[in-house]
């Protein structure tokens, strides 16, 4: 009899309790040295969609084709500093961790025959290498990108170094981010001819070197820029949601009230604000946005990105800010790894400046592809030549 008086009373209390469990209470504080000095600040919303999964980023090329993409032009480029031209498997049979080779190298390099050429050494019969003449040629145009666009590559490395807490990057960091800023392997190895006076190379704790900004130039981000070309003050975050997603009505609201939240440059400081607040979540999701915009295929593996928490204020669990914002980024699952893909780039093309280099990476991964005609073409030679080999026998 006692059990159940306490179970009615529990029931009792619940329904009591129930109109409070997705209420919005309303609350202002102070923020100063930003140019608004009150801001509504939100409870939690926990918003929760389920994954769906869209053909659409499903199927970009250059995006899913990144990772095989990676290690062919590393080994490239090992090719194309020889002085020769040509290199035996022996000089990066053992660099496979070093280049992100996934198998054992020649085997590599022999799945890729329309841009590696395999010959006989000289000596002792080795396996040698060297460029195709259409990916030498595409070579050249590379070498070329990167020339014309000399400016505009540090000026995206620039940009990544200002959006730091601190304005410098440990210079491991920068090597890991490379590849998706489209920096060459050697960038920072010439600095004299790469880097201006803005740059400057310190010495950070735990002993690591560091590359610093110095500059008090005014930086807009993407969102403001496209924000000064409609000619109006109000920037809201582009939503292209996928199909198939249905958000419930309390989301939608939530939705609503964060888009009506002041937009916070992602290159302005952020230290006064309350990291458990909506507002330091829109300053979240606007850095994301920065920061994709500024790679080649505006996506990344989603642990690349957790490396940037220390240094660019990111809070433990930035994984959450794709999840909750599946109307502004698209996590893909391809290639048994998380790639996180700005949708504004691929739903609003104007919105976002095309990298200079975007094109010459299409041109390799279609090279690519020709190998699989070649491989094949391959396969069914040598089965003809042993099907006749067989006859031959047969009838003597």
């Amino acid at each position: 009899m006692l059990f159940n008086l306490e179970k009615s009373a529990a029931k009792t209390i619940r329904k009591l309790l129930k109109p409070f469990e997705v209420s919005v209470l309303y609350y202002s504080y102070k923020i100063p040295g930003l140019p608004f000095s009150h801001i509504q600040r939100y409870s939690y919303v926990n918003v929760y969609m389920k994954w769906k999964k869209d053909s659409y980023y499903e199927s970009i090329e250059h995006i899913h084709h990144s990772i095989q993409l990676k290690p062919v032009i590393a080994l490239k480029n090992c090719i194309t500093q020889d002085p020769n031209g040509c290199i035996p498997i022996s000089a990066v049979s053992k660099r496979g961790l070093q280049l992100d080779v996934p198998m054992k190298v020649a085997r590599f390099m022999r799945q890729y025959p329309s841009i590696y050429e395999e010959f006989t050494g000289p000596e002792y019969n080795h396996p040698w290498f060297r460029l195709t003449s259409e990916a030498a040629e595409i070579d050249r145009d590379e070498k070329r990108v990167y020339e014309e666009s000399r400016e505009e590559l540090r000026s995206r490395l620039r940009k990544m170094i200002l959006m730091t807490k601190e304005n410098v990057l440990p210079l491991k960091i920068i090597q890991g981010m490379q590849w998706y800023l489209g920096l060459p392997n050697d960038f920072l190895q010439h600095p004299e001819q790469n880097l201006d006076e803005s740059f400057r190379f310190v010495e950070m704790e735990d002993g690591l070197k560091g590359l610093a900004i110095e500059s008090g130039e005014k930086v807009y981000s993407i969102m403001e820029k496209n924000a000064m070309k409609r000619a109006t003050d109000v920037i809201e975050f582009p939503f292209f949601p996928s199909k198939a997603l249905r958000m419930k009505s309390k989301i939608e609201n939530w939705l609503h009230e964060f888009q009506k939240l002041p937009y916070i440059s992602p290159y302005e400081d952020f230290s006064n604000l309350d990291p458990n607040s909506d507002i330091a979540e829109k300053r979240l999701i606007g850095a994301l946005h920065e920061l994709l915009s500024l790679f080649i295929d505006h996506s990344a593996e989603r642990r690349k990105l957790f490396c940037l928490k220390k240094y660019f204020g990111f809070p433990q669990k930035v994984h959450r800010a794709f999840e909750r914002h599946p109307h502004m980024f698209y996590m893909s699952f391809r290639n048994k790894t998380c790639t996180v893909i700005l949708k504004e780039a691929y739903c609003n093309e104007s919105a976002i400046e095309k990298h200079p280099l975007l094109s010459v990476r299409k041109k390799y991964i279609k090279l690519m592809k020709e190998s699989e005609v070649i491989l094949r073409n391959r396969r069914m030679e040598n089965r003809f030549s042993s099907c006749s080999e067989k006859l031959t026998l047969e009838s003597n």
